[in-house]
């Protein structure tokens, strides 16, 4: 199904503009598999190169993952990934769960021994790393998280 975004993209361009393929999933992570076969096809008919792939691969995983665990804990709900890719990659992922911006938590302290930091962090922080922004809003009682990755051609 073919939806368009209302809200801008994280790379300030206004999605609106853009038509994204959509998919709309429990938030399961016997579902993580569809995800990812998702977001490659749609990767790989934009003419994404395979490293990038792997990249964006990644973070969509670590949101997702994060969503399944947390978002809707100990009920269930959905997660809406919705995917545009041109000259760049732009994923959007919302769910309805409880709301949290993942971007407010700060880096973890990798100059620490790894016995003395503190637990979580890691995840959010490689995706902010893997990827050329991510931006997160709250709207309609949703978390949106958008994440956008230049796409050489």
């Amino acid at each position: 199904m073919l939806n368009v975004f209302s809200a801008p993209s994280a790379s300030g361009v206004d999605a609106a503009n853009l038509a994204m393929k959509e998919l709309i999933i429990e938030a399961s992570l016997a579902n993580l598999n569809e995800v990812i076969d998702f977001i490659n096809g749609e990767l790989a008919h934009g003419g994404c190169p395979p490293e990038l792939q792997t990249q964006i691969d990644l973070a969509v995983e670590e949101i997702f993952v994060n969503i399944v665990n947390y978002a809707y804990q100990p009920a269930s709900g959905s997660v809406c990934i919705g995917i545009a890719v041109g000259e760049e990659a732009v994923i959007r992922i919302e769910d309805t769960g409880e709301p949290y911006n993942p971007l407010e938590r700060s880096d973890p302290d990798l100059d620490k021994p790894l016995m003395e930091r503190d637990i979580g962090g890691l995840g959010i922080f490689l995706v902010k790393k893997m990827m050329d922004k991510v931006d997160y809003m709250r709207i309609d009682n949703k978390n949106v998280l958008v994440m956008t990755k230049k796409i050489s051609h």
